[in-house]
């Protein structure tokens, strides 16, 4: 069984930074992917930075510049460097890990930490 599980998340104050880390346990393919997402109450989770298995990397445009994605592979590991935060970076942030194998049929795994609480204010 894959287990993610966030850290780093806390309270900050604007123009300040913060670094996630999400570690993943289990059987993890060599092909995976892995990102971060973020939600807050009344809106849809969104897309925020990934990272696939040989380092290529795609942000979201609201954090492009200020985040960046890396991954530690020998670790399972997938980091988020924020930095200039603000307001509006508020959000429960959850890593991701997804994979597809076909073999006869196609095969997608994709799982989810329990996510971590990052809060700018001042």
């Amino acid at each position: 069984q894959v287990q993610l599980v966030e850290s780093g998340g806390g309270l900050v104050q604007p123009g300040g930074s913060l670094r996630l880390s999400c570690a993943a346990s289990g059987s993890i393919d060599s092909r995976v992917a892995m990102g971060w997402y973020r939600q807050t109450p009344g809106k849809q989770r969104e897309l925020v930075a990934t990272i696939n298995s040989v380092g290529v990397t795609h942000y979201a445009d609201s954090v492009k510049g200020r985040f960046t994605i890396s991954r530690d592979n020998a670790k399972n590991t997938v980091y988020l460097q924020m930095n200039s935060l603000n307001p509006s970076d508020t959000a429960v942030y959850y890593c991701n890990a997804k994979w597809t194998v076909i073999l006869i049929r196609r095969y997608d795994y994709d799982y989810w930490g329990q996510g971590t609480q990052v809060t700018v204010s001042s």
